[in-house]
């Protein structure tokens, strides 16, 4: 159901591989509810997903850029701007990849030239394109970035691995920057913690269905889904949460203040 909370609003959305992707989501319901945006992912993801598919229905294009690099930011943020016709209101970093997880290296094992891969693919990036917005003056006041995180950068989870540093990282980033974006510009700055979700990324985690149905019996309102995720996300780039910032919010039906759960005991008796 449209309300128009985005009408007029504007913005770019990474990370749309396929229709289980939280961005892919997102990109359907900004389109619902009037907003403007351009997609774009890595070329490799480009060539992976159905993203030119998504872009038709949404009626936007695509432009491929790598989140590392400064110049592909830029590049990206000047042609989105001629196509937008204007500054920016909402940016969402999808982004997270660890070859480590990929190529099932232990956490007591890593490659260390890959670690720095992660932190570069999964949490630098998020600096990159702040501060490359950030000096590009293309953000709106009042405009919303957000990142997507998960519960691990704050609890061990041994399957997550060096992903639950990073995940760290970019929380931390998503402080440091939002105050700076917000004392200058009015920009906020967040991140949200996913339940665990089914999406390609999500699932390529060893583990990853075991740990799904753990933490479905553990929250009291259940594993929140992909689309309920992207719901929260239209919400934090409407004007209903200006003052939000430098948050990392948990949307996970209760699981991240949840010591254990009845039907968790009972398993146990």
């Amino acid at each position: 159901m449209s309300n128009n909370l985005l009408a007029g609003k504007k913005g770019i959305i990474t990370g749309a591989l396929d229709e289980n992707s939280i961005a892919w989501k997102v990109a359907l319901k900004a389109k619902e509810q009037g907003a403007k945006f351009v997609l774009t992912n890595a070329p490799v993801a480009l060539r992976m997903g159905g993203i030119q598919e998504l872009a038709k229905e949404c009626n936007t294009e695509v432009i491929p850029a790598d989140a590392t690099s400064v110049d592909d930011i830029t590049k990206l943020y000047t042609e989105s701007k001629e196509i937008l016709g204007g500054n920016f209101d909402f940016l969402l970093h999808s982004i997270g990849m660890s070859p480590n997880v990929r190529k099932g290296k232990a956490y007591n094992d890593l490659n260390y030239d890959w670690l720095q891969k992660t932190y570069d693919i999964s949490a630098v990036s998020f600096h990159k394109m702040m501060q490359t917005a950030d000096k590009m003056d293309i953000m709106n006041e009042y405009g919303s970035i957000l990142g997507l995180s998960y519960i691990a950068a704050q609890r061990t989870y041994p399957f997550y691995n060096d992903m639950a540093d990073a995940k760290a990282l970019l929380e931390s980033i998503a402080r440091s920057y939002g105050y700076h974006f917000g004392k200058r510009k009015n920009v906020r700055v967040n991140t949200i913690s996913q339940s665990p979700t089914p999406t390609t990324a999500g699932s390529g985690i060893s583990g990853f269905e075991s740990f799904y149905n753990f933490a479905e019996k553990m929250s009291p309102l259940g594993n929140a889904t992909a689309e309920e995720c992207a719901d929260y996300i239209i919400m934090m780039f409407s004007d209903f949460t200006k003052k939000v910032t430098m948050q990392n919010l948990f949307h996970d039906g209760g699981y991240s203040f949840t010591g254990i759960s009845e039907e968790l005991i009972e398993e146990m008796k």
